[in-house]
């Protein structure tokens, strides 16, 4: 199947889907890489195995600010991934893929700090 936006330009709607995001996501960014792939890869496994049928397109690696020790200081840095071929496939308007990249952004770095949903309800991302 012929790609339906380019790596390029995918990266150039993840900036402007992250210019979306509010500012108290985008200042965790700093401590977060993000990295797009074209589909999930081993590091998501256990997820697409819990759910075959669903599509994932992000993924959140690291350790939870919360449940951070000491020990954990001076690591790497956490990373998102996201899936550019299930977005681009489930949201062909580029409006609309803005949207769900902001949204599966957002999603991860909840992750990341340790946020329920109800969290993200109050930002409007349920």
């Amino acid at each position: 199947m012929e790609d339906l936006v380019t790596k390029k330009s995918f990266e150039g709607l993840v900036r402007k889907a992250i210019d979306r995001i509010p500012s108290e996501f985008q200042a965790a960014m700093k401590n977060i890489a993000i990295l797009i792939e074209d589909w999930p890869g081993p590091e998501a496994e256990d997820l697409i195995d819990d759910d075959p049928e669903g599509a994932l397109y992000g993924f959140y690696q690291g350790i939870p600010l919360p449940e951070r020790t000491v020990d954990d200081s001076g690591m790497l840095p956490d990373i998102i991934y996201l899936y550019r071929k299930p977005l681009e496939e489930d949201f062909p308007d580029p409006e609309e893929l803005i949207r769900e990249i902001e949204i599966t952004l957002v999603h991860e770095i909840a992750h990341y700090f340790g946020f329920d949903e109800e969290i993200l309800a109050r930002y409007g991302y349920d």
